[in-house]
């Protein structure tokens, strides 16, 4: 690992004489996540299994104060490594970062072929932050967390984005958010030219990049090298308004514009009262680009319920239905990956529930159990209709965790079954169980 480009991130921050450098912080995390299924061999064997580890550091720092306005700066930098694991304890890696230098390469559960895959390694956040009264800009690369366009953080690698967002909480119990993204390192199909990308699958929307694409069939997040790129055709505009006036309820309201592609906006509302959990979502997208052949708006909603009791559990059950028209469900644009913020979101199998014509079931039952370990059990059934052509999806999760210090560990068990059985009801050629570690190291 290169530590000396290290120092570029301190450079960001002291760089300049015309400020005093104040509260420096810096912090980060060490990762190690391994994965191994079924589904074409043997649990724990080599070409059943992907792995990876990563280092995040992460530098903040005050720059100006007075009574008007203040001014800080952060930054941040990943590497990624497989410590040369590949082709010899596993045949893929978790990170689409990674580029290999020789061999054809392989998504998972397909042996590398004696590749040699690089490390990586890439700025993922430099933003400068100015605040004055109750506004905030925050300006650069940075990790955003919007319905539509967010930072995925379930892998070994993060998408970010270079973007402009102003907060504002004048009014009471609100806050106004306004922002434009101009590009963004998630692997979104609408950072290609749409004119000459493949659309295998015949939905209207260009197919996922996969060049150099080592990591899990589930889909890497983040372009190989971490590179950045035109977010959507021109990038895309965002505004927000999410209101607490009545304090068991947090509604928000989400507009976005990606410019010559499509526009889109999200509605939600959740409650929680007296451990009572509930909430409903509604999101839809029109596609205007006209090499997308597809005039209808999708529409997708979804209604939770729930009950909360504080140290000991929380039960969750919901529902989604997505329309037989359209092509954008309520996936994150930023990444191919399907992920989504819809409450029945499968725990592994994302990208299923925002399929068109599916109904979507997820049931979802948290436990810390004394503070001795951290239970889940999550499930989801995506019932694709006629619309969509594709299999059924059931997924079932079970996963424990625990912290020991600055070390938290996380072990997970996943069935997937995507299909029927066989004609001798023996064997269901689409049904798989995985297995998966944790390790994360916080400093």
């Amino acid at each position: 690992m290169k530590f000396t480009k290290m120092s570029l991130v301190a450079a960001l921050l002291i760089g300049s004489s015309a400020f005093a450098i104040d509260n420096v912080k810096v912090s980060g995390d060490a990762q190690l996540m391994y994965h191994t299924e079924d589904g074409e061999g043997t649990l724990f064997t080599k070409d059943s299994s992907a792995a990876d580890t990563g280092v995040n550091l992460n530098v903040t720092a005050d720059l100006f104060k007075n009574d008007v306005v203040s001014i800080s700066a952060g930054a941040g930098y990943t590497v990624l490594s497989t410590l040369g694991i590949e082709n010899n304890l596993v045949s893929a890696v978790w990170g689409g970062a990674h580029t290999a230098t020789a061999g054809t390469g392989a998504t998972y559960g397909s042996a590398l072929g004696g590749a040699k895959v690089n490390n990586a390694n890439w700025m993922n956040e430099a933003y400068v932050t100015v605040s004055a009264g109750k506004t905030i800009l925050k300006a650069g690369r940075q990790a955003l967390d919007t319905p539509l366009a967010f930072t995925e953080t379930w892998s070994i690698e993060k998408n970010t984005f270079e973007a402009a967002v102003l907060i504002n909480q004048d009014i009471p119990d609100t806050t106004l958010v306004a922002g434009f993204i101009g590009n963004g390192n998630g692997n979104e199909p609408f950072g290609q030219n749409l004119n000459d990308a493949t659309d295998a699958d015949g939905n209207g929307i260009p197919d996922a990049p996969t060049v150099q694409n080592l990591g899990l069939a589930k889909g890497a997040v983040v372009n190989p090298n971490g590179d950045f790129a035109t977010f959507g055709t021109n990038g895309a505009y965002a505004v927000g308004v999410i209101n607490n006036s009545f304090k068991p309820v947090t509604a928000q309201a989400w507009y976005y514009n990606l410019q010559s592609l499509a526009t889109a906006y999200w509605l939600q509302a959740d409650l929680s009262m007296d451990g009572i959990l509930a909430g409903a979502q509604y999101t839809s997208t029109t596609v205007n680009d006209p090499t997308i052949n597809n005039d209808d708006a999708s529409g997708t909603f979804a209604i939770m319920a729930g009950y909360e009791m504080e140290d000991m559990v929380t039960a969750k059950l919901a529902y989604s239905q997505t329309t037989d028209k359209g092509v954008l469900f309520g996936a994150n644009t930023a990444t191919a990956t399907g992920a989504s913020k819809l409450y029945t979101e499968a725990w592994w199998s994302y990208g299923q529930v925002t399929q068109k014509d599916t109904s979507a079931i997820t049931l979802i039952v948290e436990s810390p159990v004394n503070g001795i370990v951290d239970l889940g059990f999550y499930t989801t059934l995506a019932d694709h209709g006629d619309a969509n052509g594709a299999g059924d999806m059931t997924e079932i999760t079970l996963t424990a965790g625990k912290s020991f210090g600055p070390l938290d560990t996380t072990l997970a068990v996943i069935h997937t079954d995507f299909g029927a059985a066989d004609a001798a009801g023996s064997v269901d050629p689409d049904a798989t169980t995985a297995v998966q570690a944790y390790l994360t190291l916080n400093f």
